[in-house]
């Protein structure tokens, strides 16, 4: 049968010339190598070099496996780079989910970052709002999750990235624009816009509404915080968004930003991973950047 190492002996051997040479690149003993094309030889039947005075020419059947060694050697030799890139976690996929909607901006602001350091992994980003993300990561359809409610369980590892605060985004001509804190009646005559996820994710409701037995009068979803912006802009109702995103999408916009009660309603975004993958390099790398980039 054909091994590596005959391959390898017969590269080594066109190469630099002679057995002794060879030998000595092989790491091996000049007896050794001789050994192994001997064998190869008496099972075969065929020789592969002949000796010419002190050089060694090449048979028929030995410069059809130099050919052979000379075109797979490369290929297995680069595979095992390969493999060594995913053992050290230099090379791979990086799926990523998000239970936050307003944060995809955050996130793209470290991509390109990311993709430049890390050019030999692919990256993968799951839009999925309403997916469960917890269970996607144990069910391995993402490495990595990006959350403002990180759950407790000992098979994952949440790491807080940046805090934050929901704030009623309202039109500057809007009576509670001069109010230092809404409360939650202010808003049961108002149109209220949210990202679309579920009620008992809305921490407006959760945390703000639902304990004062408050609705408001209407409540419609927008898929991108631009356009809730400028609904709010145009009077057609109040939003509800992170304050750090209010400050750099409404910059310019004909809006004002209250607090959700007196104490405010306060967040962190949580970046959560399999435990014991978070030494996993290209997930370590993207963990790390994450705690440079922070808000």
């Amino acid at each position: 049968m054909l091994d590596r190492q005959l391959l390898a002996i017969l590269r080594e051997v066109d190469r630099l010339g002679g057995v002794t040479a060879a030998a000595d690149r092989l790491n091996v003993t000049q007896s050794a190598l001789s050994h192994t094309i001997r064998r190869f030889e008496e099972r075969h039947g065929v020789a592969l070099w002949v000796r010419k005075g002190r050089s060694l020419r090449f048979t028929q059947a030995g410069r059809h496996l130099l050919a052979l060694a000379q075109r797979v050697l490369p290929q297995i030799e680069q595979a095992e780079g390969v493999l060594a890139d995913f053992a050290a976690g230099r090379r791979g996929t990086l799926r990523v989910g998000m239970e936050c909607h307003p944060c995809q901006r955050w996130l793209m602001r470290m991509t390109a970052v990311y993709l430049a350091r890390w050019p030999d992994v692919e990256f993968e980003l799951r839009t999925a709002f309403r997916f469960d993300g917890v269970a996607a990561l144990l069910d391995n359809e993402i490495d990595l999750l990006v959350t403002p409610d990180p759950v407790e369980t000992s098979e994952i590892l949440f790491m807080p990235v940046f805090d934050y605060e929901l704030v009623l985004v309202v039109p500057q001509a809007h009576p509670l624009a001069t109010r230092a804190a809404a409360l939650p009646r202010d808003l049961v005559g108002e149109d209220l816009i949210t990202v679309p996820v579920s009620l008992e994710r809305l921490d407006v409701y959760t945390r703000f509404l639902v304990p004062a037995h408050c609705r408001p009068r209407r409540h419609r979803t927008v898929e991108t915080t631009d356009l809730m912006l400028q609904l709010v802009a145009a009077g057609r109702g109040v939003a509800v968004l992170p304050d750090w995103l209010v400050r750099e999408e409404g910059a310019g916009l004909p809006v004002g930003t209250v607090r959700l009660g007196p104490d405010g309603i306060g967040k962190s975004i949580h970046l959560g991973v399999r435990q014991g993958e978070d030494a996993v390099g290209h997930i370590a790398g993207f963990l790390a950047l994450a705690r440079e980039t922070g808000r």
